[in-house]
């Protein structure tokens, strides 16, 4: 097995069962759907003798799920252009692979799990919601704003930094709804893993997203925006 990957923590993810994987690691449910490896009923499983039984590379899928990893602790460029390309592809290509799994599994929680008194009822709705929302923020971001700072245009990036600004508040709004349909992110006693791994990507999709607009808001535009001046 090719160990140059990933850490040996991520490697003694072979003899895990792949529901518990599904659960601690956000986006893995991407990758055991599109491999059809059931994390779900199937989910006692240990990783390597579910890769066996389909006759997939275990060393294969423990990468992919390796690229998953998000660290805590990566430094953030302080120069603008290097910071714009940080967002994109830290963020906004992380966002763009949440939400549609995110979406698809609280569709099935919703429909499996109908009749629980937890059950989470209008969330893929809610979220289908931020996917269209964010979805179009990110696009003005990258078509114009970014490019606009990038160019060095102070001046002229102060009003749509400000529309962005406004956009940010309707974010948290919505994933203040998002945490409170989902209790903060707590799956109910007993939920499958299904449900547990939905909450859990949840959990990181909020996480991500506030970290993200606080990037943008208190660190990237005010080194566009213009001080106020000191009273006379």
């Amino acid at each position: 097995m090719d160990t140059t990957f990933a850490p040996a923590d991520i490697l003694e993810r072979a003899d895990q069962p792949i529901g518990q994987i599904a659960v601690n690691l956000p986006g893995a449910t991407a990758v055991f759907r599109r491999l059809k490896l059931d994390f779900c009923c199937g989910g006692q499983i240990a990783l390597q003798q579910a890769c066996d039984s389909k006759g997939l590379d275990v060393a294969a899928v423990l990468a992919e799920l390796a690229r998953l990893e998000r660290p805590e602790n990566a430094a953030v460029p302080q120069a603008p252009a290097e910071m714009i390309d940080h967002i994109l592809t830290r963020y906004h290509a992380v966002h763009r692979e949440q939400l549609p799994e995110l979406i698809r599994m609280a569709r099935r929680v919703e429909a499996v799990h109908r009749e629980h008194p937890d059950v989470p009822t209008g969330l893929a709705e809610h979220l289908e919601a931020i996917e269209v929302e964010m979805l179009e923020h990110m696009a003005k971001e990258e078509n114009i704003l970014f490019p606009m700072l990038k160019a060095g245009g102070r001046g002229m990036a102060v009003h749509p930094i400000g529309v962005m600004r406004e956009e940010h508040t309707s974010h948290g709004e919505q994933l203040d709804r998002l945490m409170a349909m989902t209790h903060d992110a707590t799956p109910p006693q007993g939920a499958c893993n299904t449900w547990r791994a939905l909450y859990a990507g949840v959990n990181q999709f909020s996480d991500d997203l506030i970290a993200h607009i606080h990037l943008e808001n208190n660190q990237l535009f005010p080194q566009y925006e213009p001080t106020r001046a000191a009273c006379c």
